[in-house]
């Protein structure tokens, strides 16, 4: 735990809660090991930036797809570029034997590699849907089926599972990708109580509407797009006002102005990798925060509506149904 001192101190405006014991100066953080698959993206950048800024070591994993292993190489005397298809386990392996060939150990894998594709769930076919679910899900359980084994060796060890606000709550035209991520919620969420007697911890890491700020992002640009890509409408689905074209109105309308910035949350998520008792979902942005909490009243409210079908009426409740539509201990007969 940190010192007395470190926790009479005012917290920085960029630190963790004291709850989580992250790294201050009473309580200096040692040197990780990080594989960052997706590092060539949005996030993964400026984590991969940000760990080597504080000494870290680390494992720089482009896409194969859009990156050569070329533009891999001499990012810093502490990385090692490398390439992934996460979506095949033989790559993934790959990687992490390489690291460990490369560094002797690996303490943090934070997953940035996943993607979707813009548009009406009804226009999205087969191929787009699963390639979804193969890069998004399927590759989060390759990379920890594959590394859990020496984790669980070595008795420690950290994922830091980029997810999204889209894990949380369904997005007009990106219905697909929601239900990735949904599903990487559930997993990792799952695997939590399976692997904490091992001393391996696990963190789904939900940014909300990250803009680009790092200083070379105009020498080094990425798509306008990021990491999304767009499906055209269908006649249906084509009018300016479509809900299925919600989420393409908001990255259009929002450019490069995204009010959280990447550069805090990647300052975040490396403390996150060396506090001691990281929570189950660190949520990044003022955007993350409030959507997620609507949504989360909006279910409760849903639930308080509807609760006297299944509990006990009050007893001053003033009702109008019949008696014999009621049991005998007031509840409302739903079996019937």
């Amino acid at each position: 735990m940190p010192s007395p001192d470190s926790r009479d101190k005012p917290p920085s405006k960029l630190q963790l809660p004291m709850s989580c014991d992250p790294p201050v100066p009473g309580n200096p953080a040692k040197q990780l090991v990080w594989i960052v698959f997706g590092s060539t993206g949005h996030m993964g950048r400026s984590l991969v930036r940000s760990c080597l800024n504080h000494g870290d070591l680390v494992v720089a994993v482009g896409r194969v797809f859009e990156n050569t292993l070329a533009s891999m190489q001499n990012w810093h005397d502490n990385c090692l570029g490398l390439l992934c298809d996460v979506r095949a386990r033989e790559s993934v392996e790959e990687v992490i034997s390489t690291s460990l060939s490369h560094f002797g150990r690996i303490d943090v894998i934070a997953n940035c590699s996943g993607y979707g594709v813009i548009g009406a769930c009804e226009d999205q076919d087969e191929h787009e849907v699963r390639n979804q679910f193969e890069t998004n899900f399927m590759g989060t359980l390759h990379i920890i089926q594959l590394s859990l084994p020496y984790f669980r060796e070595q008795g420690a060890g950290r994922y830091l599972i980029f997810s999204s606000t889209s894990g949380a709550l369904g997005v007009p035209g990106l219905g697909p990708y929601c239900a990735t991520k949904y599903a990487v919620e559930g997993l990792i969420e799952a695997m939590l109580y399976e692997i904490d007697s091992f001393n391996i911890k696990a963190t789904l890491v939900e940014p909300g509407l990250v803009r680009r700020d790092e200083p070379d992002w105009a020498s080094s640009p990425l798509p306008t797009w990021g990491h999304f890509l767009i499906k055209p409408a269908s006649e249906p689905y084509s009018q300016a006002t479509s809900p299925a074209l919600h989420a393409k109105r908001m990255v259009q309308w929002l450019g490069d102005k995204q009010p959280t910035s990447a550069v805090k949350c990647a300052e975040l998520v490396w403390q996150l990798g060396h506090c001691s008792y990281p929570p189950l979902r660190l949520l990044l942005g003022s955007y993350a925060i409030e959507s997620i909490r609507d949504r989360l009243r909006s279910i409760i409210e849903e639930l308080e509506d509807w609760k006297h079908l299944h509990f006990p009426v009050a007893p001053d409740a003033n009702l109008n149904e019949d008696k014999d539509e009621d049991n005998e201990d007031g509840r409302m007969d739903t079996t019937s």
